[in-house]
């Protein structure tokens, strides 16, 4: 029976655990299928090289959510409501978006405790991420470097500010949504407006994972709890391998294999 393929599209993409996982995933469940990654420099042209290479499905990671959504032909209702998908699947020539990473976020975070939570950064990520945790009684706040990506926030009745507007105060949970510190040293915002607002926090999460950020060096400078995005990561791509798969399999036997992706 021929595989089919899957892949993750992004820019970078060189450190994706996500082969790693998809694979475990369908090596563990006698499932036909193959994991693969792909740089993709322009999300403009993430529809055409979806049908040129033959894929089943993919996911999206940065910075290509919100392309992601443009490219695709139906998404379902909450992907529509954030307009960020990070997970599509072919049916028929036609593709279909979801995004599985709020769920992701929302089961990574339960155990932190705290309701009211700080966003640094404002990309595709947030948007799906901001939506599922006030659902869910959170309070979100977003603090970005520039207005313009701050202003859908605005409009769906979250506090927004940008570095120059921003006063710090506690937070339950600082979370980096942005890709500083993936392949660099930077850091999400300033250090001074950084620095208030660890020392006051409960906790710290980057939703970059496999090292150590110069944010979380920073958090744990503080003595904060702080994890990074390796839970969140596993989880939303449980979800994406039920999609992937028709549902074939329980949550739980998709979990026990894609957490030996961690192990390597």
């Amino acid at each position: 029976m021929p595989k089919e393929l899957f892949a993750i599209f992004g820019d970078p993409v060189s450190h994706s655990k996500s082969p790693l996982m998809h694979n475990w995933a369908f090596r563990g469940l006698g499932y036909p299928g193959c994991y693969t990654r792909y740089r993709l420099p322009d999300g403009e042209k993430l529809r055409e090289m979806f049908f040129a290479l033959g894929l089943r499905g993919v996911n999206v990671t940065v910075p290509h959510k919100e392309a992601a959504y443009r490219a695709c032909d139906e998404l379902d209702s909450f992907a529509r409501q954030v307009g960020a998908v990070n997970t599509v699947v072919e049916r028929e020539g036609r593709l279909y978006g979801y995004n599985t990473d709020a769920p992701g976020f929302l089961r990574a975070i339960e155990t932190l405790g705290g309701k009211d939570v700080l966003f640094l950064g404002a990309g595709g990520t947030a948007r799906a991420t901001a939506a599922v945790l006030r659902e869910a009684g959170y309070r979100v706040t977003l603090l970005n470097r520039s207005a313009a990506r701050l202003e859908p926030f605005r409009e769906a009745g979250f506090e927004v500010h940008t570095w120059e507007d921003f006063r710090p105060r506690p937070f339950d949970l600082v979370v980096n949504m942005t890709s500083a510190g993936l392949k660099d040293e930077a850091l999400p915002a300033p250090e001074a407006l950084l620095k208030p607002v660890l020392k006051e926090a409960k906790g710290a999460v980057d939703v970059v994972y496999g090292r150590q950020t110069p944010f979380l060096a920073l958090a744990k400078a503080y003595g904060l709890p702080a994890k990074d995005g390796s839970d969140m990561l596993l989880y939303q791509g449980v979800i994406a391998f039920d999609l992937f798969t028709g549902g074939r399999f329980s949550p739980e036997e998709i979990e026990e294999w894609m957490c030996k992706a961690f192990d390597e």
